[in-house]
């Protein structure tokens, strides 16, 4: 015997979200993949912190600390502000603190 499952595929066609914005989930779960950008989150996630701070815990090139920044800037997960001639990053919003938090939850499930 066969199962029905219209009910459940009419109920998720209503809900399932447009292509753009799936497209744009799929962007933003693309930043998390890089292992650079996820030190420099999880970093952020402890405390603001200035390029050069950054590249030296890092022990990276401060240009390429800023390529990284550059990226999760354009992704709308990394903020910054100016305090005199020095420019510091922080995470842009609890959300983006949260995701961090939730993945090594989830790893740590193991």
């Amino acid at each position: 015997m066969k199962h029905d499952h219209t009910k459940i595929l009419a109920q998720l066609q209503q809900q399932m979200p447009t292509e753009d914005s799936l497209h744009r989930l799929t962007e933003l779960f693309k930043s998390f993949g890089d292992g650079t950008r996820m030190k420099i989150l999880y970093a952020l996630s402890i405390s603001d912190m200035c390029v050069c701070a950054i590249a030296e815990l890092l022990e990276m090139e401060q240009s390429a600390i800023s390529h990284q920044l550059k990226k999760l800037r354009q992704a709308k997960l990394v903020s910054s502000r100016r305090e005199g001639r020095t420019i510091y990053y922080m995470l842009d919003d609890d959300h983006v603190r949260e995701l961090v938090a939730v993945g090594f939850s989830h790893l740590m499930e193991e």
